[in-house]
This record gives structure tokens, C-alpha cells and sequence, in this order.
């Protein structure tokens, strides 16, 4: 049997690698060929054939649904996460099942209000909801309540996954670090986010809700090619943010990995909110971030057209070997780049709400 902790833990969100590595990766059902892609550290998606025309994606997360947000922007959110993975392999979402583990006292006229949110965030992806389950039971709360999974499918030569990352691939990132963080600083900590930086601050650090998003990111730098193309992998830097994203690109595809942390963007809000609230933006939950891997010939392409289509983004390191290390330049110092032992969004935020 493995070593494993053998006491509870008590961290929220995604377990430990070791714990997948030990326990789930090698107890996956049914070994079947036609699994081209399937779960792995750093994957936000797999990929299975159908035939010599077709491929099929698969992602699944839990419903993420937080009633604090209003119920359009908490579908939109809810959506958004799982529409952003599976467009991590280059084929946009187009089916949806959802099942939905609902809080006994959830009454009917709040979930009419929230399904119409579902439905037309669904709607203006391109998803269609094709099956799922819904029903109220014991021990049920927000903001987990049920779990999603989207599908899509494309040709084989259209998706990528991180382990198509190469040495001599540039990496890329849009948007910057702890986006997520800030934007929920600014949205549900709005008055101490003020009060601590004042209100311009605030309002901005809200406005980078509508930012939480990857899925025009992922299709508009997928449009430049894949593969020898273009595109090599794409993840979405969520959980232990954007340093917890380039660690897993670089474990699944076996490499090593240099990046500098001087080109890592960092935008002022949330600078500003990182700052007074003691939170390094590196691991900081960063949904809306994506890390992106490119052949070295197609990478200014591939910053221009995001950058044409208002998505920011920068050039922050390469793929190199694996023997040469996984590491980051910091103030003229290599040093080894390694997977956060947690987020630190989550208790800064259970701090500053609990005030």
C-alpha cells in the first residue's frame, strides 16, 4: 500500500500530487487504446479517439457556484471554469452534462433563477446541455453543488495537451498572476479592498471578474496553428496559481522548464491587492491565466493575434531539457521552481471576510 497521511487534511481544493500519482493514476478502470490523452497531473482535459476523423474531449469540475455573485455572474463563473479546460485542447466545449447536488432548503423559484443564468451562459458558448441530473440532499452546501463535465469533438490533428510541450517551445502567458485572487478580493471583500486601497482599486480589482475566462484565450491562440504549427499545450492557471500551472506543464511533458520572473506580468490592481493583503500573487489562485507553450518560429505570432484581440499576454520563458531543471530567475538568482505546498488566496480571503 502507499505511505500517505493517514490523517484527514484540512486544505480546500485539489489533493496533493502524491496522492494522485499513488492512488488514482494507476487505478483507471479499463486500459483502452482508443485513450489517447487521460488524466494527468497538469492535463485539464483528455482526449479520446473515435475514429480516423474524430476526436472526442472530455473535462469534468465540480460546480462551482457561489450565490453571493448574483446567480448570473455565479453561472457565468461556474460555466466559464469548465469551458476553459476543454478549450485548453484547442476544440471549444459543445455539449454539457450536469448534475446538481442541491441544499435541502434551496427553494424552486432561487434554482428557475439560476438555471436561466446556466442556460444562457451555455447558450452564448456555443454549449448545448444534453443530460444530467438534478435533485436536494443531506449534507449539501454552496458553493459545491454537483459537478460538471463538457465534450466536444474535432479532427485528430486539431487539439493539444501538456505533454506536447517541447524543448525549444517559448511559454506564454495572458493576463498576468492572481487575476481570480483579485477579482474575488474586489467582487465579494469590495469594502475592505477600499478601505485598504482605495475605491478606484476596488472597482477596477471587481471589473477583473469578467476576465475569469480562458476559453477566448485558448481558441483565439489556437487559431495561429498546433503542434509544429503553432500551438504546442495550453493550461489554465487556476488552484496555486500561475506557479502551480508552469510546474505541471513542465511534469507532463517531461522537460524542464526556464522562466523569468521579471516578465511575468503583474497588473497594478493587482499588485495593489496582493500587497495589502500579504498575498504572494505567484501561487495565488489565477483562473483566467493562461500558460501557453509555442513552437519558437510561431510565437510572435501568436502574442500578436491575442494581442489584436485584446488579450494581453507575454513571452515569460522556455522549454528546455529536463536534466537542465525546472527553475526561475529571480533578481539575477536561478532558483528551483517547484509546486506550492498551497494557495494562498484561500486563507487571506477566509481572513478578510471573517473580519
Amino acid at each position: 500500500m502507499p505511505t500517505l497521511n493517514q490523517t484527514p487534511p484540512d486544505l480546500p481544493g485539489k489533493i496533493a500530487a502524491k496522492m494522485f500519482e499513488q492512488v488514482i493514476y494507476p487505478k483507471l478502470g479499463k486500459s483502452r487504446p482508443e485513450v489517447i490523452v487521460g488524466p494527468c497531473i497538469g492535463g485539464d482535459c483528455s482526449i479520446v479517439q473515435l475514429d480516423s476523423e474524430r476526436v472526442f474531449v472530455a473535462t469534468t469540475d465540480p460546480l462551482f457556484v457561489m450565490p453571493e455573485l448574483g446567480w448570473e455572474r455565479a453561472a457565468w463563473f461556474a460555466i466559464h471554469i469548465l469551458a476553459s479546460d476543454c478549450a485548453t485542447s484547442g476544440i471549444a466545449a459543445q455539449y454539457a452534462s450536469l448534475a446538481w447536488n442541491l441544499p435541502l432548503n434551496f427553494p424552486d423559484c432561487e434554482f428557475t433563477l439560476l438555471w436561466e443564468a446556466i442556460h444562457h451562459t451555455c447558450d452564448n458558448l456555443g454549449i448545448a446541455i444534453v443530460t444530467g441530473h438534478t435533485g436536494r440532499y443531506e449534507g449539501c452546501t454552496f458553493p459545491t453543488v454537483g459537478a460538471g463535465t463538457l465534450f466536444a469533438i474535432g479532427a485528430p490533428n486539431q487539439y493539444v495537451s501538456p505533454k506536447m510541450a517541447q524543448v525549444g517551445d517559448i511559454v506564454l502567458l495572458t493576463k498576468g498572476m492572481a487575476i481570480e485572487t483579485t477579482a474575488f478580493f474586489g467582487t465579494l471583500c469590495h469594502t475592505a479592498v477600499a478601505k485598504a486601497c482605495g475605491e478606484v482599486v476596488a472597482q477596477d480589482a471587481e471589473q477583473l471578474f469578467s476576465s475569469l475566462s480562458v476559453v477566448d484565450d485558448a481558441v483565439t491562440a489556437a487559431t495561429v496553428g498546433v503542434r509544429e504549427n503553432g500551438v504546442t499545450s495550453m493550461h489554465d492557471a487556476t488552484e496555486r496559481g500561475v506557479q502551480g500551472a508552469l510546474v505541471e506543464i513542465a511534469d507532463a511533458s517531461g522537460n524542464g522548464i526556464v522562466i523569468d520572473y521579471a516578465k511575468i506580468p503583474l497588473p497594478e490592481t493587482v499588485r495593489a491587492v496582493c500587497n495589502a493583503f500579504a498575498i504572494d500573487p505567484f501561487p495565488a489562485s489565477s483562473e483566467g491565466s493562461l500558460v501557453i507553450t509555442c513552437r519558437s518560429h510561431k510565437y510572435r505570432e501568436v502574442l500578436q493575434r491575442l494581442s489584436d484581440n485584446g488579450i494581453p499576454v507575454a513571452a515569460i520563458g522556455e522549454i528546455i531539457p529536463r536534466i537542465e531543471g525546472v527553475t526561475i530567475s529571480r533578481n539575477g538568482f536561478s532558483e528551483p521552481l517547484i509546486m506550492p505546498e498551497t494557495d494562498p488566496f484561500w486563507d487571506a480571503f477566509t481572513r478578510v471576510r471573517d473580519v
